[in-house]
């Protein structure tokens, strides 16, 4: 056979095998193949095929299909993106868009069964009914009403009742700021000193209560003669990460889901 009639494959195209690697996340019986992309840029320089990212390479390439948006949540597809880079997009929406959650618990009575810490853990994913665009975030520690909103739960379960449960829309919204006094030794007269320094009432600021977005959500159950009392702080979290608290974060749903693509082989025989 000459050297001329063997099959040569094309400059600045991969065999199709390579290609399936490349391009595709293979579903086998046992586990799924091909799930690492390649990262060297000259990966297939021998073949005449340029795999290094380029800003202007990635802006032809990549593509937003947006499938649903509601208030709750928003389905999108990235086409032409490579898989680290698409969880790269989900670890920034987990991490830093910006939301309103509870970071601090200040606790006056807890005689549940449940630990302080838990609950104050229990309160910071409750996701709460606030635009923190309308916030600022509070860097100098000092609350006010341009950065902190307040909370209060102040529930018991009587002598002799049944066990009670405790929802999310029992936590009371304090537009005024804390009601909670710092014990400090003040002149005869003086207003006491609270947690806060309100300025003015939050209801002339905010067009609509600031209370929580679901009120159906279990927090704690009491039983009977048990009781708490405590005062929540929610403040902007996710712009600014300072902790490693887990606190409400609205991209915590957020997840990848592979396309399928289907590719039937069909034998002809002649008989």
């Amino acid at each position: 056979m000459d050297m001329d009639d063997a099959p040569t494959q094309s400059r600045n195209k991969l065999p199709d095998h390579l290609e399936l690697q490349r391009t595709r996340v293979v579903c086998k019986a046992d586990a799924p193949t091909h799930t690492e992309g390649f990262q060297y840029s000259g990966a297939f320089a021998a073949m005449g095929v340029d795999n290094s990212v380029s800003v202007e390479k990635f802006c032809n390439d990549f593509k937003i299909k947006i499938n649903r948006l509601t208030d709750d949540d928003m389905e999108f597809d990235m086409i032409g993106i490579d898989a680290s880079i698409a969880n790269a997009f989900r670890r920034i929406l987990i991490a830093e868009v910006p939301t309103m959650a509870i970071e601090k618990v200040l606790m006056v009575d807890n005689t549940s069964v449940i630990a302080d810490e838990v609950l104050s853990h229990r309160l910071g994913l409750i996701p709460l009914d606030a635009d923190p665009r309308l916030f600022d975030y509070i860097s100098d520690d000092v609350p006010n009403e341009r950065n902190t909103i307040v909370y209060k739960l102040h529930v018991s379960c009587e002598k002799g009742s049944q066990r009670l449960t405790v929802k999310s829309g029992q936590l009371e919204w304090l537009p005024e700021g804390s009601q909670l006094t710092i014990a400090a030794t003040t002149q005869s007269g003086d207003k006491q000193k609270t947690y806060t320094s309100f300025g003015q009432s939050q209801q002339k600021t905010s067009e609509s209560p600031l209370g929580v977005k679901y009120e159906d959500i279990t927090t704690v159950r009491l039983g009977p003669g048990q009781a708490i009392e405590l005062e929540a702080h929610a403040v902007e979290w996710g712009k600014f990460m300072r902790s490693g608290l887990q606190l409400l974060q609205p991209g915590t749903g957020c997840f990848l889901r592979l396309f399928f693509s289907k590719k039937l082989q069909m034998v002809m025989r002649s008989s």
